[in-house]
């Protein structure tokens, strides 16, 4: 607890020196000289965006028939009528937002197929009053994605298909950078003034899998193709560990919105919130509720409610990804956990717990 607290103050006074020097900077009168690339938007300017959408609550989201990104966004296995049938579920509850993961080697497989999926995607969206935001790189789960047939279901384990983007070590070499470069820019640019998307996160969880530091270099340089094409969207990487320090200050001082993940219980991921809202920024949590880690819609939801901050839970649809079973706890037998790690609905469209769901209608005004 002692290094925690040790931890969050470093954190904090990174914050208040982003934004200190954000006041000064805009102080000066000294026009700065014309840059290559964007920078990062004016606190002022992100406050205006967050205060033009209502509370912004969804999931991270894909579709129960995939096991992983690849699955979901391949021209064989992309499910449009399954995709609208789930995000209605959303809409039902209120949700108006989804995290959604795509994969460079779908669209190295067919760019312009790509970005047409990913254009029915937002139609299907928008149809369902959900604006998504996008996720580019991944430092989680297994290191060597393969485009073509996804692997099989492992029984009772956790997200036993989800694969790393670009991947381990692929995310260190510097020599894939150019062919990454003009994926991140080429969805970037289509999509660079399309109003349904809410929002850019570049990398997710950059320094997993024991990575650490060596994902400050892709991290840095898709920050760089990104405030190159200057897209409409505001941009952001979300925090996810605290001791992480070169990765977590790079991120702060970069993003448009602060967003971050957080499995504590409520009281700890209320410590973490008021530290953030140091940045003077919006604050979006990007992952949150892991029911047997305390995590949970009851506590947790009401809380960032009540501090305005987005709450975009993991796991929609119980499927192929198992994230019903918890990160360390695999069941052999594949049978039922005791609880839900994760997930909100089963594949019919029920509940997994009703009390949920009224909490969730509740919350986002639906009657």
């Amino acid at each position: 607890m002692y290094k925690k607290t040790i931890i969050l103050c470093q954190l904090f006074l990174v914050l208040t020196t982003a934004f200190v020097q954000a006041q000064k900077t805009k102080k000066e009168a000294v026009a700065p000289p014309v840059p290559v690339a964007s920078k990062i938007w004016s606190i002022e300017k992100a406050n205006a965006w967050y205060k033009q959408h209502k509370w912004l609550t969804g999931a991270n989201y894909i579709p129960a028939n995939a096991i992983n990104q690849l699955e979901m966004w391949q021209a064989d296995t992309f499910d449009p009528a399954l995709i609208d049938k789930e995000l209605g579920w959303a809409q039902g509850i209120g949700f108006n937002t989804m995290r959604v993961f795509l994969h460079s080697l779908a669209w190295k497989q067919d760019p312009e197929g790509f970005k047409k999926r990913m254009d029915q995607f937002l139609t299907i969206s928008a149809k369902h009053g959900i604006e998504p935001m996008f996720v580019f790189f991944d430092d989680c789960w297994n290191k060597e994605p393969k485009a073509g047939l996804q692997p099989v279901v492992k029984t009772g384990i956790h997200n036993s298909g989800w694969m790393q983007d670009p991947g381990q070590p692929a995310s260190a070499e510097s020599t894939n950078f150019p062919e990454l470069e003009k994926y991140v820019k080429d969805v970037l640019t289509h999509f660079a003034k399309d109003k349904r998307i809410l929002l850019w996160d570049l990398y997710n969880e950059p320094g997993n899998n024991g990575k650490g530091d060596s994902s400050l270099a892709l991290l840095k340089k898709v920050f760089q193709w990104a405030r190159e094409v200057n897209p409409e969207q505001p941009i952001s990487a979300g925090l996810w560990k605290w001791d992480l320090e070169n990765l977590n200050a790079f991120q702060l001082l970069n993003s448009d919105i602060i967003t971050y993940h957080d499995y504590q219980d409520v009281q700890q991921h209320k410590r973490v919130v008021e530290i953030l809202k140091a940045s003077g920024r919006p604050l979006i949590c990007t992952e949150y509720m892991a029911r047997t880690r305390n995590s949970r819609f009851a506590t947790v939801m009401p809380m960032l409610k009540d501090k305005n901050v987005g709450a975009i839970n993991w796991g929609f649809v119980a499927g192929k990804t198992n994230t019903i079973y918890a990160w360390d706890t695999p069941l052999a037998d594949g049978s039922q956990p005791i609880e839900w790690f994760h997930d909100i609905f089963n594949t019919d469209g029920s509940a997994y717990r009703n009390d949920e769901i009224n909490l969730i209608k509740k919350l986002n005004g639906v009657k």
